[in-house]
């Protein structure tokens, strides 16, 4: 039976993981400042201009300027921020919720960091090219029962035919089809990319962040917000919860999923399925407050992992 996966990576330099990186600078900025911040921060960027737009609860002021031009040089920043919502904050100031949502975490067995095979893939190409053409760039990777069989890469600064050797030159330590099909820069090769070529926007690689698309995710973004949000701390803690459960377990494939209505503590829905069967978790105190302090996840750490994902890089919740 023939068993077709496909995955894609992006760079740190395409626009939406820049947005990503800068909305989660900004988060570690608010932490280090001050650990129990309520950060809620996107940037939408794009022909040289940053929008910087949320909601913040700090009594000190912080200048968003030279954060935001470590990652973008050369552009024209505009800011707008506010205090969190109170009728928000009522809710989580006695430890409930910041939202409703639904958070999915997944281990497999399939690769050492837990994660599909086709997302590694694609990602340890995408890293690959990247140190040698350090822009904005994708990676697609399509196998078939466990084998490369086609390849995207498309780089910004790259010809063609050189992205084509260093794919090749890759491929040698993978496992791949006799006919692998290559496709180098197939548009043609291109010198405008990032903001000069294309808008970005936080959290519009959520699939890219979470497992790929042949697992399902809750549909929240993670960066930019703080751990209150279970958008993020609820899903890093599904992601601890289904590694453990695959290793207890001995399992190939785990699924966890936690549901949580705002302003509660304790989440509606908190089972796994373990190659299919299904149980309830247990043996884990999962309000927001015992996650972030079971994670460490008052802490600036975040514009890491808007890179190259939020899992299999051994973080704490890994």
């Amino acid at each position: 039976m023939s068993n077709f996966k496909t995955a894609e990576s992006v760079s740190p330099m395409h626009p939406d993981k820049l947005c990503d990186q800068i909305s989660d600078a900004i988060l570690d900025a608010y932490l280090s400042a001050d650990p129990d911040s309520r950060v809620a921060v996107e940037a939408v960027g794009g022909h040289g201009k940053v929008f910087v737009v949320g909601e913040v609860t700090l009594r000190k002021k912080l200048e968003l300027e030279p954060i935001i031009k470590e990652l973008v040089p050369s552009c024209e920043i505009e800011v707008r921020i506010v205090a969190q919502s109170p009728e928000i904050a009522q809710g989580v100031d006695t430890g409930g919720a910041g939202d409703q949502g639904i958070m999915v975490g997944y281990a497999c067995n399939e690769t050492p960091e837990l994660l599909p095979l086709e997302v590694i893939l694609s990602r340890k190409l995408n890293q690959h090219l990247y140190k040698q053409w350090p822009y904005d760039g994708k990676t697609q990777v399509t196998i078939q029962n466990k084998k490369i069989v086609s390849i995207v890469a498309s780089f910004q600064n790259a010809k063609g035919s050189e992205l084509k050797l260093a794919t090749e030159h890759w491929l040698k330590n993978q496992s791949y089809a006799k006919n692998i099909k290559i496709h180098a820069n197939p548009a043609g090769d291109w010198h405008q990319g990032g903001f000069d070529a294309d808008t970005g926007l936080t959290g519009r690689k959520l699939v890219v962040d979470n497992y790929g698309p042949s697992v399902p995710i809750g549909g929240g973004c993670f960066s930019g917000k703080d751990p209150s949000k279970v958008d993020r701390s609820a899903a890093y803690m599904a992601r601890k919860i289904a590694i453990d459960y695959l290793k207890k377990n001995n399992a190939e494939e785990v699924f966890c999923q936690l549901a949580y209505a705002i302003g509660y503590n304790q989440p509606l829905e908190a089972t796994v399925k373990i190659d299919g069967r299904q149980v309830e978790v247990s043996g884990y105190n999962l309000s927001p407050s015992a996650i972030i302090e079971a994670l460490n996840l008052k802490r600036p750490q975040y514009q890491k992992t808007a890179e190259y994902g939020h899992f299999g890089h051994n973080f704490a919740w890994e």
